[in-house]
C-alpha cells in the first residue's frame, strides 16, 4: 500500500494544481463575493468526502475549488466592510505558504529558533509602537481572545503573588460596556466576576469613571479587584478609552492595566491618530491583532507585557518531556512560556515577511489609507439626503443610518447586496440615552477600497 508521505507523480500533479489556484487567487484583486450555503445544500453538492478508501487529491480539490470556495466570503474584497474585515498583503498569504511548508514547531527555540528569530523582528517593530519601556516583549497568539485570556491570566497570578489571602477570593475586573465580547468571555473563562462601567453615552471608560467605581466597591470586592481592561478602539465604533486617565487610576490604585487594542492597534502607526493612544505607554499588557489592521493572514494575534517575567511565572509549562528545552544547549526565547498555547505555528512569520518586504513606512501609507476612507465615507453621508451620521468616525469605523429605515431594512438590504455579489455591509446597533437603535456601519481595513465604491454602497440605500 502506497504511504500517505510518500512522493510520486499524482502528488506532483496535486501540488502544481493547488499552486496554480493559490497564485491566481492571490493575484485576484476582485475576488467573487460569495455567499455561504446551508450544510444540507452543501452536502447534496459535494456529497460524502470522508470514506474509508478515500476519495483521491484530484477530486477532493476540485470540490473545494469549483464548490466549497464559492460558499465562503473572501475577507479581502474591497467592499467587504462588515466586522472587521482583513487585507493580507500578498507577501504576507505567500510566506503563510511558506510557513506551513516549513512544518517549524514553534513553540520553543530548540525546535524553531530560526522560525521565532523572524516573529522577533516583527514583534520588536510592534512593541515600539506602543512606547512600552526597553524590556517590554510579547508574543504571537491565535488572536485577539487567546492574546486576552493571556494578559488576564498573568495578571492574576501576579495579583496572588503578592499576597498569600489573595488566593482565597474570586477575582474581579473592571472594563467598559463597549467592550471586546471575549473580555466578557474570558472573565467567564477564569472565573472571575466583571463590572461594566457606564460611563457616558458612548461607553467610552474614563479615569474619572473608573475611580468612581472603584470608590464605590465593598471592602471585599476592593480586594478581588485586580485587573482593569481599556480599549484602545472598539470594535463597533472605533472608540478609544481615557488611556492615560485609566493608567493613572491603575498606577494609584495597584492595578493590572490591560489595553485591548485587537482592533484599533494598527493605528499605533498612523501618525494622525497616535495621539489618541496616550497612555498605552503605561500598561502592564496590550492586544494587538495582525490579522485585522497589519495586513496579516488569519490567524495572528499578539499578546506584548511590560514585564515578560510575570508572563512567564503565569504561562511556563513544566513536564519531564519538556525540561530539554529549558536546558543551556537548547536556551533561546521559547514563545510557549508567555501565552497559554504550548503547541503552536509560527503565526508571526507572514508579518515578518512582509514588513521585511515592503518596509514599515509602507504599513504606515496603508493604515493612513483607512482612516482617510472613513473621513470621505462621512463626507459623502453628509452630503446625502437620505443617510446620516450616528457619529464622527472612530478610527476607520463610521456609523451612519437610512432615514426613515427600521431593523427588517437594514437586514433586507444586508443580504440584497451580499446575495448579489455586489457588497457586504451588515447592521449593528447603537444605545442613545438607553434606546439602542439598528444602524449600518462601515469597517474600513483595505487600502484597495475607493472612493466610488463607498458611493455605490451609499447609492443601494436610496
Amino acid at each position: 500500500m502506497k504511504s500517505m508521505h510518500s512522493i510520486d507523480i499524482d502528488t506532483v500533479e496535486m501540488t502544481l494544481d493547488i499552486m496554480k489556484y493559490a497564485i491566481n487567487r492571490i493575484s485576484n484583486t476582485n475576488p467573487e463575493l460569495a455567499a455561504p450555503k446551508k450544510e444540507a445544500d452543501l452536502l447534496k453538492l459535494v456529497g460524502e468526502t470522508i470514506t474509508k478508501d478515500g476519495i483521491g487529491g484530484e477530486k477532493a480539490f476540485s470540490i473545494f475549488r469549483d464548490i466549497l470556495a464559492k460558499a465562503a466570503v473572501p475577507v479581502d474584497h474591497p467592499r467587504h466592510l462588515a466586522f472587521v474585515p482583513a487585507a493580507p498583503t500578498r507577501a504576507a498569504i505567500l510566506f503563510d505558504l511558506v510557513t506551513s511548508a516549513s512544518s517549524i514547531h514553534g513553540a520553543y527555540w530548540m525546535t524553531g529558533a530560526g522560525g521565532i528569530f523572524c516573529e522577533n523582528r516583527a514583534m520588536e517593530w510592534l512593541v515600539s509602537l506602543t512606547g512600552l519601556p526597553e524590556k517590554a516583549f510579547g508574543v504571537f497568539t491565535s488572536g485577539g481572545t487567546a492574546a486576552n485570556l493571556s494578559a488576564i491570566v498573568a495578571a492574576r497570578e501576579a495579583w496572588r503573588a503578592k499576597n498569600e489571602e489573595n488566593n482565597a477570593f474570586k477575582g474581579l475586573l473592571i472594563t467598559s460596556h463597549g467592550a471586546h465580547s471575549s473580555v466578557k468571555s474570558m472573565a467567564q473563562v477564569i472565573d472571575a466576576d466583571l463590572i461594566l462601567v457606564e460611563d457616558d453615552q458612548e461607553d467610552k471608560l474614563t479615569g474619572k469613571a473608573l475611580q468612581k467605581t472603584i470608590n464605590n466597591l465593598s471592602e471585599v470586592d476592593r480586594k478581588r479587584l485586580f485587573a482593569i481592561v481599556a480599549t484602545g478602539g472598539t470594535t463597533n465604533a472605533g472608540i478609544i478609552d481615557d488611556l492615560s486617565g485609566i493608567a493613572s487610576v491603575c498606577k494609584k490604585e495597584d492595578l493590572w492595566f490591560h489595553v485591548d487594542a485587537a482592533y484599533g492597534g494598527g493605528a499605533l502607526a498612523a501618525p494622525s491618530v497616535r495621539h489618541l493612544f496616550n497612555g498605552i505607554e503605561e500598561a502592564d499588557s496590550i492586544t494587538i491583532d495582525p490579522h485585522k489592521w497589519m495586513f496579516s493572514p488569519y490567524d495572528c494575534g499578539a499578546v506584548i507585557y511590560r514585564n515578560m517575567q510575570l508572563a512567564a511565572n503565569a504561562h511556563s509549562q513544566k513536564g519531564a518531556y519538556l525540561d530539554i528545552f529549558k536546558d543551556d544547549g537548547a536556551q533561546g526565547f521559547n514563545p510557549a512560556d508567555y501565552q497559554i498555547q504550548l503547541t503552536r505555528r509560527l503565526r508571526g512569520m507572514p508579518l515578518w515577511f512582509s514588513l521585511a518586504m515592503h518596509g514599515t513606512e509602507t504599513y504606515t501609507k496603508a493604515i493612513e489609507r483607512g482612516l482617510t476612507l472613513a473621513q470621505n465615507a462621512a463626507q459623502q453621508i453628509q452630503d446625502l439626503e437620505h443617510v446620516e451620521l450616528v457619529r464622527e468616525p472612530g478610527l476607520s469605523c463610521v456609523l451612519y443610518r437610512r432615514k426613515g429605515w427600521e431593523a427588517k431594512d437594514y437586514v433586507d438590504w444586508t443580504y440584497q447586496n451580499h446575495q448579489s455579489g455586489f457588497a457586504l455591509v451588515t447592521p449593528t446597533k447603537w444605545t442613545t440615552n438607553g434606546e439602542a437603535e439598528t444602524i449600518a456601519r462601515f469597517c474600513f481595513i483595505n487600502p484597495d477600497t475607493t472612493e466610488e465604491d463607498i458611493a455605490d454602497i451609499l447609492k443601494t440605500m436610496e
